[in-house]
């Protein structure tokens, strides 16, 4: 806006805060945080090895034992390999204008912003890594479940899931499953659900947790992955040994435009993340009732 323009209109002192939704795959205790400190920027890489079993056999007395067995182990990387960043401006005739709310409003909303494209981002990722693993999906892509409408079956999945990770050794206590908000009303229809009881502090702390069962912490959230709005809804349940996140925010930084009369915030954002542990995840592929 040129100065002749200038509208002396009072700008209000509060800011009308968008709305939000829970930022969940992306929170401690549904991924792992463990190798964070060995990531310095985009294209950095971790290198993580793991040591295949030892062989337990029987020991005779007064028998030589065998020759000790030569360890074997596999290697994985997680690379950081994606970089997502923010940059805005504020003009100085409008700062004369404007209260200095907005632009922490503005800062705040780029913060949440890369966070939720990270957030989508690790969804899809462990969707896609039990893509081929049939035997930790219930149903597939080409066919759906679409009885979620029948009273109960939704906890019923929970079951199914659980029973999942039990047979592949998955850790009892932390497993979680996330589901999208109809899920959680058909979940809200059913007194196992309603009747759990509720959970410790420090779990009613993360985002979008809404309840327990079957030894799940149930989270609920708008970036399960999906085709359609309404089909093949990819509800994920596991622990965080099976998924491992690293992200930095590389640099935030105030500067002033070469050809502009304002103040600029630019900030850039990296990240990755490798499942480990496939066998730690199960799937749900569902329609919306």
């Amino acid at each position: 806006m040129s100065l002749n323009n200038f509208i002396p209109a009072v700008w209000g002192g509060m800011v009308l805060s968008a709305l939000e939704k829970e930022l969940v795959y992306a929170q401690t205790g549904v991924v792992n945080t463990d190798y964070e400190g060995d990531i310095r920027g985009q294209g950095d890489r971790v290198r993580i090895n793991s040591v295949g079993d030892v062989t337990i056999k029987t020991y005779t007395k007064n028998t030589d034992i065998d020759a000790p067995e030569a360890l074997t182990s596999s290697q994985q990387e997680l690379i950081i390999d994606q970089a997502k960043y923010f940059n805005m401006a504020v003009d100085d005739v409008d700062v004369v204008q404007t209260k200095p709310k907005i632009m922490q409003e503005a800062m705040d909303r780029a913060a949440y912003g890369l966070r939720d494209v990270a957030d989508t981002f690790l969804g899809g990722l462990m969707n896609s890594s039990l893509s081929a693993a049939n035997a930790n999906r219930i149903g597939t892509e080409s066919a759906p479940k679409t009885d979620l409408g029948t009273a109960g079956k939704a906890y019923e999945y929970l079951v199914d899931l659980s029973v999942i990770l039990s047979n592949n050794n998955t850790p009892s206590t932390g497993r979680w499953v996330i589901v999208p908000p109809w899920f959680y009303g058909q979940l809200q229809r059913d007194a196992r659900f309603v009747g759990s009881g509720s959970a410790a502090a420090d779990t009613r702390l993360m985002n979008g947790f809404i309840g327990e069962a079957v030894g799940l912490r149930v989270f609920q959230s708008n970036n399960v992955p999906f085709t359609t709005a309404t089909t093949k809804f990819k509800i994920i349940a596991g622990h965080s040994i099976a998924v491992s996140y690293a992200d930095q925010i590389v640099s935030v930084e105030a500067f002033r435009p070469e050809r502009r009369f304002a103040d600029a915030v630019r900030g850039i954002h990296v990240y990755g993340a490798k499942v480990v542990r496939p066998s730690n995840l199960a799937i749900l592929i569902a329609n919306l009732p």
